[in-house]
């Protein structure tokens, strides 16, 4: 069995699909896009200036290895790759991360810049979904949480496991 895996202090064990020796990729609960995932660094840590430079570097290489792989398996014209670092940025919850987002043109009826906004309320869904996530009784039951009036339903486990799964395939 697979050591536990925590974003921030939530198990996402089951929603990895990536792992590296200092940093992992996982699923998203409500993606942007289809095939929008999260780079992670393995320690628990607030802000890019907490990591040292092995973990740094590690976390970037990362995010590159997989970005070519979600923009092939998603079949992207390109990637939105993005950090929020700090509150005053847009991050809710406090383990840094990087979203990954395949991209095409027809994203946002063509007007791509809606993604910015998109993804500061991707944040405050993240937050609300980890805490409903960890008060699940079982994997099969929907995160029962507030959506903000949008199209992006929160996933099942069972749907995010079986995305982790065939993109751990790709690696």
């Amino acid at each position: 069995m697979a050591a536990q895996i925590l974003f921030s202090k939530f198990d996402v064990t089951r929603q990895v699909f990536f792992r590296s020796g200092l940093s992992y990729g996982v699923v998203n609960l409500k993606p942007i896009v289809p095939g929008h995932i999260l780079v992670v660094p393995k320690r628990v840590v607030a802000r890019l200036s907490d990591l040292n430079p092995e973990e740094i570097s590690d976390l970037f290489r990362s995010v590159q290895r997989i970005g070519g792989v979600i923009q092939m398996a998603f079949k992207a014209e390109a990637l939105t790759i993005a950090l929020q670092d700090g509150e005053a940025a847009g991050q809710s919850v406090p383990h840094l991360h990087v979203h990954i987002l395949p991209r095409k043109w027809v994203d946002f009826d063509g007007q791509n810049d809606k993604v910015y906004p998109a993804l500061e309320a991707n944040e405050d869904d993240l937050s609300e979904g980890l805490h409903a996530q960890k008060q699940k009784l079982d994997g099969r039951q929907r995160a029962e949480i507030t959506v903000d009036n949008d199209a992006r339903e929160p996933r099942t486990m069972e749907d995010m496991e079986t995305e982790a799964s065939w993109l751990s395939g790709l690696f």
